[in-house]
């Protein structure tokens, strides 16, 4: 892997360490580009995920077309829970204290329940208290990175975020069994 191992990992690893701003003002610095988004939080709030804490992000996720697009448009906005990893463990995490209620995805074609969604009133605090608690770091990915999956897996072995359940060494088993849940109410629904 030496287009990871060399300068791509360590200018990924760089970008996605260095600032972060809060969700609110994203659109204003996120690239329309494909790259690497890092999602962080404050100790507190990893406590309140229940997933201790060190310093680093909470998830990484990769991008082959538009930052801001998948990142404001997907895993920051209400109604994509579906679709989102990151708001589908969230919510998992997060489904006591905020009081949410596991569906289909498609309620009219129930199927794939791990791809839960959330009622709409759940859907909408899952994502003030995203807006509220989160903030993100970003990743450009030069035309030079031929495999932008190769470079997610390396930043993912080097940083091991505690709510990515692939591609890391030790994937957590609390947020796997909190899916878990979510998947089966969803499909009691």
């Amino acid at each position: 892997m030496p287009d990871v191992a060399g300068s791509h990992l360590d200018d990924a690893l760089l970008a996605l360490g260095g600032t972060t701003v809060a969700i609110a003002e994203a659109p204003e610095h996120v690239p329309d580009s494909r790259g690497l988004y890092a999602v962080y939080a404050s100790k507190n709030v990893w406590e309140e995920l229940g997933v201790g804490w060190r310093d680093g992000p909470l998830y990484v996720g990769k991008v082959e077309r538009s930052l801001v697009s998948r990142d404001i448009g997907a895993h920051f906005t209400t109604g994509k829970t579906g679709s989102s990893t990151l708001r589908r463990s969230l919510a998992a995490l997060l489904r006591d204290p905020l009081e949410l209620a596991a569906i289909p995805r498609n309620v009219t074609k129930p199927s794939r329940f791990a791809n839960f969604a959330l009622e709409q009133i759940g859907d909408e605090q899952l994502t003030e208290w995203m807006w509220a608690n989160l903030r993100i770091a970003v990743w450009a990915a030069p035309e030079s990175v031929s495999s932008l999956v190769l470079v997610e897996r390396a930043v993912l072995t080097h940083l091991e975020p505690p709510l990515n359940l692939k591609d890391v060494p030790n994937p957590s088993r609390r947020l796997s069994a909190a899916r878990a849940v979510m998947a089966s109410l969803a499909k009691a629904y």
